[in-house]
């Protein structure tokens, strides 16, 4: 089933090759077409700056835009495989876990950044 608008935009990294993995990944899942995906690299129209954005990931959702956890949460809502996942990140105490769990990656995203480039 195709939907005839996207329900949520994806800003993201297509610098990063991480990113690009999780969003490969997620245009897969994406059966229904229901996620529009911006690479903030390419130049596209943002909602907000580029370094902004790169900073951390962000979504729209029903017209308010989501960062970090909040946002994995937006994408997963349309995925029909994921959405129990996004549902549940309505829950504060659920989604305050996944936003820490988020900041501890941000941390080491240099890192893993360097080593997926290596390995590329």
């Amino acid at each position: 089933m195709r939907s005839v608008n996207p329900v949520v935009t994806v800003y993201h990294d297509g610098g990063c090759p991480l990113c690009r993995r999780e969003i490969a990944l997620m245009r897969k899942l994406d059966k229904r077409k229901a996620i529009r995906f911006v690479d903030v690299t390419s130049g596209s129209v943002c909602p907000l700056d580029r370094k902004t954005l790169l900073a951390r990931f962000h979504a729209e959702e029903d017209g308010r835009l989501y960062s970090g956890a909040a946002a994995f949460a937006a994408m997963w809502r349309a995925i029909p495989l994921l959405r129990p996942i996004g549902v549940a990140a309505r829950n504060p105490v659920f989604l305050r876990i996944l936003e820490t769990l988020y900041t501890v990656f941000l941390r080491f995203r240099p890192a893993l950044q360097k080593l997926t480039r290596r390995f590329s």
